[in-house]
């Protein structure tokens, strides 16, 4: 039955309640439990609330049954605490326990425990718990699966070890049904080692067992455990993984990043029948989209016509992570059309896609959409927007939303920190890691990523030097990532010999980032014994990776040596190894336009030539000089794609207007110079985010100070 229970549709027993009530009055008066519980009347009146299920009706129900003194029967009360289910059964019941005088039967505080812990009210189930006790009566089987369960929703550890201990002293080992509560207690309660010891300690394991421990495993971050679990259980049990267990076992995959032993795990969920089952679509989706595969999770996706934000993050944060901007915040888009509500990890998945854009236009509408929203004052998502700005170009931006968050904590340093070290700008960074200091922040090891960063960006060897070493007064260890910023610092202003001792004398194995930052600089500054040996080092770690060969092709161009240059290219074929097309990307007005090295597909490709060509005849006017490099052996420098990229802006735009651009590659030493000349030219501002930096050119000259 229904909230819409009419009087129409009630049985006929129904309307009997008052007369049944009122006639057993006169005798219950004196000895109300022994007249109750003589009659038929607790029959039909049991009867009756097996179909009372509108609060009206329970409300009326009580009354008579206070008013007759049939709340005395044990077995009357039971049933009625039992009675109508959702929400309002708890205002009823508990009005109803607590105007029993001397409740003693067990059945009676077994009833309002269980339905007290089966919507949540976990302190009551364990104040009720506490009174059964006090009063003597021992707790059975079917009271301390409720309790244990409310202990572990608070969670409450020292209350479930407390009640483990009762377990103990009652002689409930031997109850697997109990046994399994105290598992799944110790697991909500995060003491794994607590769980799997009962675990272990079980002579039957039914597939309770099996999940209980499973789901902690796997929600606790152990997944490993979690899948030698699962092992064992198809080896050692004959109990079948339940949707439960699937779940558990996929997130566990998921964790792992293992998509091969997901799919098989996926080949379970279709042969036990559970592929549309609400809670492993989602799993399947989340793992999919994180493992990179995100059409198989929109395929999965598409199937449920789903309200839950939660698939819709596990989509959402698919994209967002592999490279899928544009649709991740297309996606948050549908979802905002459908009225679904975000949490606060969609919002900070679809700030990071934003960011990943790069259009500042797009990142004005998301602040907008989060100002209006119940998570403006949301620290991480407003360290997200910091983030998002500082990615899109306006770092001006995301200084001013770092100034209105009131309790900074060092994430949010960090971001900012991190923000001003991508634009180039170290010397703010480096004031704001001071003010740091003096608000009694402490740093963590992000916060000096920030930090070796901005003064790798900017040159500043002696500072980045005396930040690597200040770690240890903070009790940091360093990581791998700053042992390559420090490579970086060192090789790029020119210290080539000392960046390699310091590779040399690390406490770890250098990895892919080390050497390739050795590589990049021996490509600066053109040194080549270095650079060979360093190459090997990449090609060894990353062997189909374009870019490295390019780096030591243009190693042997910048000293004339064209044979090496042709022999790298050789070997690249032998590889299969295709060089990467380098690729810009401008908004205008709200439209993404991208543009390939020699694009000549754009639907203004004429005017652009236009422009090109005009760029072209002034910059030779103006003394500009290519530097010739095996690129512009093969084409002309205003074929690469940042610079058809600039001259499309200049003619969508209005005079005046900034100009910004993203590239896929590092920004090359021509175009590099020629941007500078081109924003004196046209008196515009351009800014270029290239793949390790901003470069902010005006008037002539570049933030990086030609650093980069």
């Amino acid at each position: 039955m229904t909230a819409t229970f009419s009087a129409r549709r009630r049985p006929t027993c129904f309307y009997l309640l008052p007369r049944l009530c009122s006639s057993s009055k006169a005798t219950t008066s004196a000895h109300p439990v022994t007249v109750v519980d003589g009659g038929d009347i607790i029959d039909r009146v049991a009867s009756i609330l097996s179909f009372a299920a509108h609060p009206a009706h329970l409300a009326q129900i009580h009354a008579l049954l206070i008013s007759s003194g049939l709340h005395r029967s044990p077995f009357l009360a039971t049933k009625f605490l039992q009675s109508a289910p959702g929400s309002h059964r708890l205002t009823h019941a508990r009005q109803f326990f607590d105007e029993i005088p001397y409740p003693e039967d067990p059945r009676l505080f077994n009833a309002v425990i269980r339905l007290h812990s089966h919507h949540n009210a976990f302190d009551d189930a364990l104040r009720l718990y506490s009174q059964m006790l006090r009063s003597n009566i021992l707790p059975d089987g079917f009271t301390l699966p409720p309790v244990l369960k409310a202990c572990g929703g608070l969670p409450s550890h020292a209350a479930g070890r407390a009640v483990h201990a009762q377990v103990l002293c009652l002689g409930f080992q031997a109850d697997v049904f109990v046994q399994n509560g105290i598992i799944a207690m110790y697991a909500k309660c995060g003491d794994i080692a607590g769980a799997r010891t009962v675990f272990d300690m079980l002579s039957v394991r039914n597939v309770v067992s099996w999940t209980s421990i499973l789901s902690g495993c796997t929600q606790n971050g152990f997944p490993l455990e979690a899948l030698e679990l699962f092992r064992r259980m198809r080896l050692e049990s004959d109990a079948r993984p339940d949707f439960i267990i699937l779940v558990s076992v996929l997130k566990s995959y998921m964790d792992e990043q293992d998509l091969e032993h997901g799919r098989s795990v996926h080949g379970l969920v279709i042969k036990g029948g559970f592929e549309d089952e609400p809670d492993l679509i989602i799993v399947l989706t989340a793992m999919y989209a994180k493992c990179g595969q995100v059409v198989v999770a929109r395929q999965l996706f598409d199937r449920v016509t789903s309200m839950d934000v939660i698939l819709w993050n596990a989509m959402i944060s698919g994209y967002a992570k592999n490279g899928h901007a544009s649709e991740a915040v297309e996606l948050f888009h549908e979802m905002i059309s459908r009225v679904i509500r975000p949490d606060s990890v969609t919002i900070r998945s679809a700030i990071l896609a934003c960011a990943q854009v790069g259009s500042l236009e797009i990142a004005s509408r998301m602040e907008d959409y989060t100002n209006s929203s119940e998570f403006k004052d949301d620290i991480f998502v407003n360290t997200a927007l910091i983030d998002m700005y500082a990615k899109c170009g306006n770092i001006a931006r995301a200084h001013a939303i770092f100034e209105r968050i009131i309790n900074k904590d060092v994430v949010v340093w960090s971001a900012i920190i991190m923000g001003y070290g991508l634009h180039g700008r170290a010397h703010e960074a480096m004031r704001l890691f001071d003010e740091m200091k003096l608000a009694g922040v402490r740093p963590n090891d992000v916060t000096f990523v920030g930090l070796l960063s901005a003064c790798n960006h900017a040159g500043l060897v002696k500072e980045g030097w005396n930040y690597f070493n200040s770690m240890k007064d903070y009790g940091i260890e360093p990581r791998h990532q700053h042992y390559a910023c420090v490579v970086d610092l060192l090789a790029r202003a020119g210290h080539l010999d000392g960046a390699f001792e310091f590779i040399r004398s690390m406490p770890m194995k250098p990895e892919l980032t080390v050497w390739g930052a050795l590589l990049n600089a021996c490509k600066i500054h053109g040194h080549v014994r270095l650079g060979e040996y360093a190459a090997e080092r990449v090609f060894a770690l990353e062997p189909l990776n374009a870019g490295h060969y390019v780096k030591l092709s243009n190693i042997y161009a910048s000293v004339g040596m064209w044979r090496d240059v042709a022999r790298i290219r050789v070997l690249m074929k032998e590889r299969r190894v295709t060089k990467s097309i380098g690729c810009s990307e401008i908004h205008i007005s709200g439209k993404l336009h991208c543009f390939r090295a020699g694009e000549m597909s754009h639907p203004r490709y004429e005017e652009i030539f236009v422009v090109l060509a005009e760029l072209e005849r002034k910059l030779k006017e103006c003394g500009f000089a290519p530097h010739l490099s095996s690129e512009l052996r093969e084409n002309s420098m205003f074929h690469h794609s940042e610079i058809i990229a600039i001259a499309f802006g200049l003619i969508s735009t209005a005079p005046g207007t900034t100009i910004r651009i993203m590239k896929n590659l590092r920004a090359c030493v021509n175009c590099h110079s020629a941007t500078k000349l081109i924003s004196k030219l046209t008196e515009r501002e351009i800014v270029v985010r290239d793949i390790n930096r901003f470069h902010h050119f005006k008037d002539g000259s570049c933030s990086c100070g030609d650093y980069w």
